[in-house]
């Protein structure tokens, strides 16, 4: 999507109430107007933007930098890996990708950011304590004295079905799992995802045919039955792919916020 086509959802944003900005990819960064589109966003709300880290500049950092200083939004980066070593990484990401993106996670931490670093779990649920303590001594051998991590289910989607299995028939939210369920832990209970194509119920289904929801935001309010197997993983465990950290920076001494 181009610049103006984001601040034109942008202002329509501020109609339904929208309070924060998300933007993922594919790589966002390989769009040319994403950092003016990323400082755009700060003029509207709190914003976090999804990147493989693999091709972050430093002009751009500086940018985005002053952009966050200036303003009483926070702005988040979160690193997506899959696997935390190249081992695990590479095979699916591509050779040397690992190494790239944690150049991008130190590159990040110079600039005063601290990156979120998200992976899906890969590995044995009893080798997560030894999986995570050896990738936290490598943050913080690569300079990042506070790391942050967030660990994601599994889905069966795209390669992920080829590899693992496919989401079975019976892999369903049935209306006797809501009784009593917090629905707010469904991405989709408050968030939409705009693309060029119009706005979608989520980011997992974007690809599904019902996802669309319409072509604006004031389009898109309304329910979305959870049949798709992709629902019974957000269900299992909650809003996977939302950013709790993002939300109002208090200017310092030398801001104004008028």
């Amino acid at each position: 999507m181009s610049r103006a086509q984001v601040r034109t959802h942008l202002d329509e944003s501020v109609d339904v109430g929208v309070k924060e900005y998300y933007f993922t990819g594919g790589e966002p960064f390989l769009n040319p107007e994403m950092v003016p589109i990323l400082i755009d966003s700060l003029e509207y709300g709190p914003a976090t933007v999804l990147t493989n880290g693999t091709v972050l500049k430093e002009r751009w950092l500086e940018q985005l930098a002053a952009a966050e200083e200036a303003s009483c939004y926070s702005l988040e980066f979160r690193i997506s890996i899959d696997g935390f070593c190249a081992e695990q990484n590479d095979p699916i990401r591509g050779e040397g990708t690992f190494d790239r993106a944690m150049e991008g996670v130190a590159l990040l931490n110079e600039f005063g950011f601290l990156p979120i670093v998200t992976a899906a779990r890969s590995w044995r649920l009893e080798e997560e304590e030894r999986v995570v303590d050896a990738f936290l001594d490598r943050l913080r051998a690569a300079g990042c004295q506070r790391p942050r991590l967030k660990i994601l289910p599994m889905l069966r989607l795209g390669a992920e079905e080829t590899r693992s299995s496919p989401y079975a028939a019976s892999d369903r939210v049935t209306r006797t799992m809501l009784e009593g369920y917090d629905t707010s832990q469904f991405i989709c209970e408050h968030s939409r995802i705009v693309s060029d194509r119009g706005v979608h119920v989520c980011p997992i289904l974007l690809e599904m045919p019902d996802s669309l929801l319409g072509a604006k935001l004031g389009d898109a309010d309304k329910s979305f039955a959870l049949k798709h197997g992709a629902c019974l993983t957000c269900y299992q465990h909650g809003a996977i792919c939302s950013n709790p950290s993002a939300g109002y920076r208090a200017p310092s001494s030398s801001e104004s916020t008028e």
